[in-house]
């Protein structure tokens, strides 16, 4: 098809690669990735169209030095030949990223979209003449997909081409490179697992009792055809062990090929994949997050090397990822983001605390959700201690398909593991708050921003008080929950005043929680950290939920009145019930704007508009700018990002020692001289007195010499 003289690669060391040879190769790829969803002819048709284009004089020189050739629009033409209009947007964006796909009839040749970049290709001259004797296979008729789910269709073969054009071009250039099918099997993972947990049976307690029931429950449900999952466990009821015993049972039941686990903060994500790399091997487990450190280079950590390149495209047995991650790359139209998403393809998909997710996102991520349920062959299962109501949107995007609860008797469960009493504290001002604090040895209080726990924080005794906030640097958060934990253990005076972000997953224990009133959701994981370990009686262990006299966060103003709601109907906030009134009550309030970025809207109005969903959606808004803190080992790790040129591995090293803050206070700090830019939005601190000890990163800028750099 393609003359043996046209090269596509040549390695280091002087190897020549044909464009037939990898053509075939990625083809041969690329279609037995498409076929986990039964698209392995498409699949086939993306290897063989992605380069013809460099079969052409001109490529041929720029493999020799010569400038830079579009090599990518010789395929997309030779697609849209056929009438493969997706197949033709991922040609042309395999290495820039997919385009907007545009309007065939108005986009002029030239136009930056997929129709604009077909019609200059399909003009003398419009790009280098190549030479291809076609046609391409016909891969069998497209299927009927309304416009959302053709989109997500699109980006899942896009998928398959990148990585295959990824790894055959890593097979060929570096015959040496790490290997990437050194896993157990998930058969050999699923026997570990049993062994792991065989000596828990029957439960030498009341509460392992039931934690054991709930995980027979998810073993018995494995058996289960695919489809969507939930699993409602209060806290403590083994929720993590529980959902990836069902996860490893369904998948080699149904030949799934993967566990991917998704968590709502990279906080917690360390805890969950140490577990199961205990239990399941080190090598099957790979975390992807932006809290992770894995090496690039070097003899001296193939392990991290390994995991790197897992990393990439998510061919581990078991990926632990955040939720942003996860969303954003289901949603992005680049290569490096995309790469993975043919493997989630054919997976059991656990999301942890599902009812976390953003409320204003709830549409497109349920959309995403849904999708790899209905299209492309995989089990989800939703995980949280309360019961969003989701249903209805479910419904909406695949209406053939129920959620089925995992745990029988739910409310019975709650009664099982109900281990607090909760009370109403009223409205309580920061000295109030601090008398009821500095009356216990151990408490837990939350409240609901940064400025509002350091106020409290300082009006507490020196002993025993210690602060959680993202003021501090991830390292330092870790730094002092390790000591928190041993205080607790120890029965020494602990009373630590933290925002949300314990709430989440961190394992504590204290005896007494305070919460400021904010989601029913937010207090249910709060009083999580109050008894956690069942030693105490509920009639003792005390979760008092308060208004304080601060102003109530804008964007706590909806979940916060929802819970008032809910309370108003039934005062208690431990009742399955009570949780799903919030929820009817949150959604009610909501109404429609649960589509933020307008994806739905979007991709139904438009013709595979790829970049700008990719472009507008962001699970967390990304208002925030970030400080670098050279302190400690952090010294050292930012020591690069000052370098002029740190690499993607030096800032994920980084985050460790990173804080986030608004542009307000960015700005001020910039201004003054206490901080070193490394770009418009993230900077080195170089004022070091503005980092304190205790409680954090300070954003009263202190006037200095004005640094600037790059």
């Amino acid at each position: 098809m393609v003359p043996d003289s046209y090269l596509a690669h040549i390695s280091p060391d002087g190897r020549e690669q044909t464009v037939e040879a990898h053509l075939q190769g990625t083809a041969q790829l690329c279609g037995g990735f498409a076929a986990a969803f039964g698209e392995r002819g498409r699949g086939e048709l993306l290897g063989l169209a992605h380069d013809i284009g460099k079969s052409s004089e001109a490529f041929q020189k720029r493999l020799n030095g010569g400038l830079k050739v579009d090599h990518a629009t010789a395929g997309a033409v030779e697609c849209a030949k056929i009438r493969e209009n997706a197949m033709a947007l991922c040609v042309v964006g395999h290495h820039g990223g997919m385009p907007d796909f545009g309007n065939p009839r108005t986009d002029s040749p030239g136009t930056p979209t997929g129709a604009g970049r077909i019609k200059k290709g399909l003009l003398p001259g419009g790009i280098p003449a190549f030479h291809w004797q076609g046609p391409l296979p016909n891969p069998g008729k497209a299927p009927n997909l309304d416009s959302y789910a053709a989109a997500m269709w699109t980006r899942m073969l896009y998928s398959c081409l990148v990585d295959a054009d990824y790894l055959d071009t890593e097979r060929f250039m570096d015959a040496t490179s790490s290997k990437r099918d050194g896993y157990d099997s998930l058969p050999v993972l699923l026997e570990r697992l049993n062994a792991y947990i065989r000596p828990w049976f029957p439960g030498n307690t009341e509460l392992n009792r039931n934690r054991c029931a709930i995980l027979s429950e998810c073993l018995e449900k494995a058996a289960s055809p695919r489809g969507i999952y939930s699993l409602t466990v209060p806290t403590g009821g083994g929720k993590t062990v529980s959902s990836l015993a069902f996860a490893l049972q369904h998948a080699v039941n149904q030949g799934l090929s993967r566990v991917i686990y998704v968590i709502p903060y990279t906080s917690i994500i360390e805890q969950n994949a140490a577990v199961f790399r205990d239990i399941l091997g080190e090598n099957n487990v790979v975390e992807h997050h932006s809290g992770v450190s894995l090496d690039e280079e070097g003899e001296t950590n193939k392990k991290n090397q390994f995991q790197r390149l897992a990393a990439e495209n998510w061919d581990a047995p078991v990926i632990v990822t955040t939720a942003v991650q996860f969303f954003e790359s289901l949603y992005s139209n680049r290569p490096s983001q995309c790469r993975k998403l043919h493997n989630i393809a054919n997976s059991v998909v656990i999301f942890d605390e599902a009812q976390m997710i953003p409320t204003c996102h709830l549409l497109p991520c349920v959309g995403a959700i849904a999708s790899l349920v209905s299209r492309f062959r995989s089990t989800v299962l939703l995980c949280t201690a309360t019961q969003p109501v989701l249903g209805d949107l479910f419904r909406r995007f695949c209406p053939e398909q129920k959620i089925t609860e995992l745990c029988t008797n739910v409310s019975e469960r709650f009664r099982d593991f109900r281990r607090v009493t909760y009370r109403d504290g009223g409205t309580l001002s920061d000295e109030a708050l601090a008398e009821n604090l500095r009356e216990q040895n151990q408490a837990l209080c939350i409240v609901n921003t940064r400025k509002a726990a350091q106020a409290l924080y300082a009006l507490l005794p020196e002993e025993g008080r210690y602060h959680l906030s993202t003021l501090m640097y991830p390292a330092h958060r870790k730094q002092v929950l390790c000591t928190v934990r041993e205080r607790l253990r120890q029965g020494l005076p602990c009373r630590v005043v933290s925002t949300s972000l314990i709430e989440a997953g961190v394992d504590v224990d204290f005896p007494m929680v305070w919460r400021e009133t904010a989601g029913l959701d937010s207090i249910a994981q709060a009083a999580g950290r109050c008894n956690r370990e069942g030693k105490r009686d509920p009639e003792s262990s005390i979760v008092t939920y308060f208004q304080s006299e601060h102003a109530v966060p804008v964007l706590q103003g909806i979940p916060i009145q929802a819970a008032r709601e809910a309370l108003r109907k039934d005062g208690d906030p431990a009742k399955p019930e009570t949780m799903q009134h919030y929820f009817t009550a949150l959604r009610s309030l909501i109404g429609e704007n649960m589509d933020k970025s307008a994806v739905i809207k979007t991709t139904t109005e438009n013709i595979l508009p790829m970049e700008t969903v990719a472009k507008n959606f962001h699970l967390i808004d990304k208002e925030t700018f970030t400080v670098y803190i050279p302190l400690g080992e952090g010294e050292a790790v930012c020591r690069p990002l000052l370098s002029g040129q740190p690499s993607r591995e030096d800032y994920r090293r980084a985050g460790q020692y990173s804080v986030g803050i608004y542009d307000r206070d960015f700005q001020s700090l910039y201004s003054a001289g206490d901080i070193r830019l490394l770009s418009e939005n993230s900077a080195v601190l170089v004022n070091l007195k503005l980092y304190d000890s205790e409680v954090g990163l300070s954003t009263k800028a202190e006037a200095g010499a004005l640094q600037t750099g790059h």
